[in-house]
């Protein structure tokens, strides 16, 4: 059996929903101002920004084991939700990567990065068209 993660959804008021991890953590969703508050991202929203946040950790964790120094890591993710899927259909990725190590130490760090990011798995699985665009500068 393998690890547990956990999490607790508790209603606040009309639509906003905090959540937590068990450990301490917790994130307010909310929906839009038509129909919420606009006090925190939508479910939805948090799965996209937890695909970009797995796929940067994962990245910077990879460089780390191989002794590569970032001086700046930026993921930026474009997810498009399709009406036919009812949910997020693409993703688009813009990364950018400064660091002095040479490129195809990078493109390694990224082939693993995919391998391994745990929320790509998931998106993966789910059958959404991933795009990725990834630029290295020297500084």
């Amino acid at each position: 059996m393998g690890q547990k993660l956990h999490s607790t959804a508790k209603l606040v008021k009309n639509f906003r929903i905090d959540v937590d991890n068990g450990r301490a953590h917790s994130v307010c969703l909310d929906l839009p101002p038509k129909l919420g508050t606009g006090m925190g991202p939508t479910a939805l929203e948090l799965c996209v920004m937890s695909y970009a946040g797995c796929f940067a950790t994962i990245f910077a964790l990879t460089a780390k084991k191989m002794r590569v120094a970032l001086k700046d890591l930026e993921v930026n993710l474009e997810a498009v939700k399709s009406e036919e899927a009812g949910t997020i259909a693409e993703a688009n990725f813009e990364i950018l990567v400064k660091t002095e190590a040479p490129e195809d130490r990078i493109q390694r760090i990224f082939k693993l990065t995919l391998e391994n990011c745990p929320v790509g798995k998931l998106f993966e699985k789910a059958g959404v068209k991933t795009n990725y665009n990834m630029r290295t500068e020297k500084e």
